[in-house]
């Protein structure tokens, strides 16, 4: 684009902002945007899925579905290594972990996403995924709807509060258009994303959300994910199932997330050793998909024999394309084996260099441990028997509210995705057993407990929030008067003069903070003129009574002020160098607005 091109689009937009600002007010334009938002992240939900199926159809067409397959081992490690190769050479960013980098942008980024997440994810997980990785694709274009939602905002110039619900609207549209379930889209983005309700927020968010879901009903009808069709209705005399199912879920749970994470330290140990990470995800993954097929891609293939299944003959298909096919006894056996190691290709897929989410995975783990509790519970008579299929999407949503810490996500996700509206006590007593099981063990869900070791993530206690959205580089006042430790007592008085503070920092010729002069400690000598030349600064000086460090977060530094009682703390960076002083009251000013901002409707 040449400089008259790049002015006349200049002079376009702004005249454009212009008619807006005169003719539609904030939120009248929100509304526009928002039903923007919901049909551009429907398009990419589609293209993505789109992509995704036909290169796993083109790739596993004519594999014989009674015998294993040797190309199992091979597809996933093209799928990644090319996924390597695409981000490195044409993102030249990092694009991994998408509903984090949205909450960190949220909370640290004034909800400012990059322009390429607005299409890189879609095509790197379509590689991954396609070719067999074992992850999500619902985590990837929840940040590319987000992006897209927050780029809009930035190229209206639409400030940070406003910038945060297209975010959000683009995140429950992602939800929506995937799933079809606009509620769920809707509580997914207040539960996760920690966007609060109000009249503001709400209006877009769910006009993105019915956006989404009726773009996605023109282009591809209007038939569930999964067909499901309950085999009894539920009853009392299975509550006791069911919040034992709740509490298996919660620890399902807690053994995803804790070897989630575990799992990532080990790659992250190998982070400057790309081929060495690449080499031990693409073994991992490669071979637990020969063993195990059901962990190709996201799974739901897998889900929806499970869920229309009446039988063994019906359930054993789950078995296909693996050494374990035909032996219909060692069902049980391998559905707990594919539950207990799905958490190891979806990470080595992640840690090798692919590109995808644990939302996926998180239903996947559900359905084959509902699966597997309501099967060996009828097999040991242990109560009234339950139906398998009931418990299948009962474990989805139990799972899914102990993994992203979103009851209300679990059920209205499972509810809408299947029709299963029957089922909507049940699900509310899984959901909630297996979230008061995951909290006594882990506060945060796995997208936002990053996050929360650093004290950047956003939680729907305003005070709380507002302290995370504060940064302290924007209370630091870096003019100042500094001293030197040689300077004599009549020079300082001079300096005192110039400034407009009662502290002056003392700093050595490079820079580094050695002590401070207070004005108020040193009156007793300030007025005697004949003392000018008999005191010199580094007898005067006092060490500060805290230093704060310019990556500090505002709760801590909150904490500082209370414990020392002082009125002004210098910054430091990590040389010690100083960079300026924050003074409390200024620091309590700022944070009253941002609080009065943050309620405000």
């Amino acid at each position: 684009m040449n400089e008259t091109e790049a002015s006349n689009k200049t002079s376009w937009l702004q005249q454009l902002i212009q008619w807006r600002e005169k003719h539609l007010t904030t939120r009248q334009f929100m509304v526009i945007l928002s039903f923007m938002v919901g049909m551009f992240a429907a398009l990419a939900a589609l293209l993505l899925h789109s992509l995704i199926s036909w290169i796993e159809q083109m790739l596993t067409s004519g594999f014989n579905f009674e015998s294993y397959n040797w190309l199992y081992l091979v597809f996933p490690i093209v799928g990644v290594y090319l996924t390597s190769l695409f981000v490195k050479y044409v993102v030249k960013d990092d694009i991994s972990h998408g509903i984090t980098r949205i909450l960190y942008a949220i909370s640290r980024k004034k909800s400012r996403i990059k322009k390429h997440n607005c299409w890189s994810s879609v095509f790197a997980s379509a590689l991954t995924i396609g070719f067999g990785g074992s992850v999500g694709a619902e985590a990837p274009i929840v940040l590319t709807g987000s992006a897209i939602g927050s780029n809009l905002g930035q190229l209206f110039r639409l400030d940070g509060k406003m910038l945060m619900v297209l975010v959000g609207c683009g995140a429950s549209a992602a939800i929506a258009g995937i799933f079809k379930a606009p509620i769920a889209g809707l509580v997914f983005t207040l539960e996760v994303l920690m966007i609060d309700l109000t009249m503001a927020s709400l209006l877009p968010i769910l006009i993105a959300s019915v956006t989404a879901t009726c773009f996605t009903y023109f282009f591809i009808g209007g038939d569930s994910l999964f067909t499901y069709v309950p085999d009894r209705e539920w009853n009392l005399d299975g509550v006791p199932a069911m919040i034992l199912l709740g509490v298996a879920c919660g620890l399902v749970s807690l053994y995803f997330i804790r070897m989630m994470t575990a799992c990532e330290g080990v790659f992250a140990r190998l982070k400057d050793y790309r081929y060495a990470r690449l080499l031990l995800g693409a073994a991992i993954l490669s071979t637990l998909i020969f063993l195990f097929p059901s962990l190709y891609g996201e799974g739901y293939s897998s889900i929806s024999v499970l869920i229309n299944g009446s039988n063994e003959q019906e359930w054993n298909a789950v078995m296909g394309n693996s050494l374990f096919y035909g032996s219909d006894n060692l069902l049980i056996l391998y559905i707990a084996l594919v539950l207990l190691t799905k958490v190891f290709a979806t990470s080595a897929t992640n840690g090798a260099g692919g590109c995808g989410g644990t939302f996926a995975p998180s239903l996947f783990i559900g359905a084959f441990g509902g699966f597997l509790f309501s099967r060996l519970w009828n097999m040991y008579d242990i109560g009234p028997v339950v139906a398998e299929k009931n418990f299948t999407l009962l474990g989805m949503a139990g799972v899914m509210a102990g993994v992203m810490h979103a009851p209300l996500t679990g059920i209205f996700l499972i509810a809408e995705l299947t029709g299963g509206y029957n089922l909507f006590i049940p699900l509310i007593i899984v959901s909630i057993c297996a979230y008061l099981t995951i909290i006594i063990f882990e506060p945060h869900s796995i997208y936002g407990m990053r996050l929360a070791r650093e004290g950047k993530l956003i939680t729907h206690h305003t005070d709380h929030s507002v302290l995370t959205l504060m940064r302290l580089e924007s209370v630091v006042d870096r003019h100042y008067e500094s001293v030197d430790s040689e300077m004599t007592l009549g020079d300082l008085v001079h300096s005192f003069s110039r400034s407009k503070s009662v502290l002056l920092p003392v700093l050595d010729s490079d820079g580094q903070l050695l002590g401070e002069i207070d004005f108020t400690k040193i009156r007793h000598v300030v007025f005697r003129t004949e003392l000018y030349h008999h005191f010199n600064v580094s007898q005067l000086m006092t060490q500060p009574p805290a230093v704060l460090g310019i990556d500090d977060n505002m709760l801590e530094v909150m904490k500082t002020f209370e414990r020392t009682e002082a009125q002004q703390l210098p910054v430091c960076d990590m040389a010690h160098h100083l960079v300026g002083y924050v003074n409390r009251a200024r620091m309590y000013a700022m944070y009253r607005r941002m609080v009065a901002d943050l309620s405000t409707e």
